[in-house]
């Protein structure tokens, strides 16, 4: 057995058995990091990317064998977007001692302007007719197009938003969730159906903490909110 044989066997044999559905290597792996990603991402640390990155790796894996190639391509996003995501962080505005809280984080979130979040939106209803339209016209590439091209777009949009250190980031992973639990259990990785509902609930965490330093940030600063951090 060759080498890429093998890395494949091992990425996708089954880790164990829950409820009548096997949970694969790559699956469970892939997204454990991906919950490690997001607990630091919550925090603002900077180490939320190389975790990203490494997840998205993994879990191109999981996706492939599953016959979902708007999952693959999603994760192939997710590694671009993570080295992005670094160069913006290291670059962006810091946060304050004050703003950290004791935590590790890394810039000071807010929200959208008005004018951003319409562009994130029209970028992300765009992509996803596109993606979609491409997923229909070829139907090997999914089984289920429309619902793979949201979550594929719908991670982009994540992430970027996530990268300018927008609040709006929560809310675009809640949006992900609701279509990305049914998708996940239905195309037999049941570990990433588990994960969607965890994420869930750490999206909402997250949410309040971003919602609230943004909040602040804005009360002690009122010619700040909106502006670039």
């Amino acid at each position: 057995m060759s080498a890429p044989e093998w890395l494949d066997t091992a990425l996708n044999g089954t880790a164990f058995e829950a409820f009548g559905q096997s949970v694969k290597w790559s699956d469970m792996v892939g997204n454990v990091m991906g919950l490690i990603a997001l607990a630091l991402g919550w925090r603002r640390s900077i180490w939320t990317w190389p975790a990203q990155f490494l997840a998205g790796a993994i879990l191109v894996a999981a996706y492939a064998s599953a016959q979902l190639s708007g999952g693959v391509g999603k994760q192939l996003l997710v590694i671009g977007v993570a080295v992005w995501g670094w160069y913006q962080w290291r670059r962006g505005a810091p946060a304050s001692a004050e703003e950290r809280g004791g935590a590790d984080g890394r810039i000071t979130v807010r929200f959208a302007t008005w004018r951003e979040r319409g562009w994130l939106l029209a970028g992300t209803a765009a992509g996803t007719l596109a993606v979609g339209g491409l997923f229909t016209l070829y139907p090997q590439l999914s089984w289920s197009p429309w619902a793979d091209a949201y979550i594929f777009v719908g991670t982009l949009a994540a992430m970027v938003a996530q990268a300018r250190g927008w609040v709006e980031f929560w809310f675009a992973w809640l949006l992900v969730d609701l279509v990305g639990v049914p998708l996940a259990f239905g195309s037999g990785l049941a570990f990433s159906g588990l994960v969607y509902v965890i994420y869930f609930v750490l999206v909402l965490w997250g949410l309040r903490d971003w919602w609230l330093r943004s909040r602040a940030k804005a009360a002690n600063d009122p010619a700040l909110e909106g502006t670039p951090a």
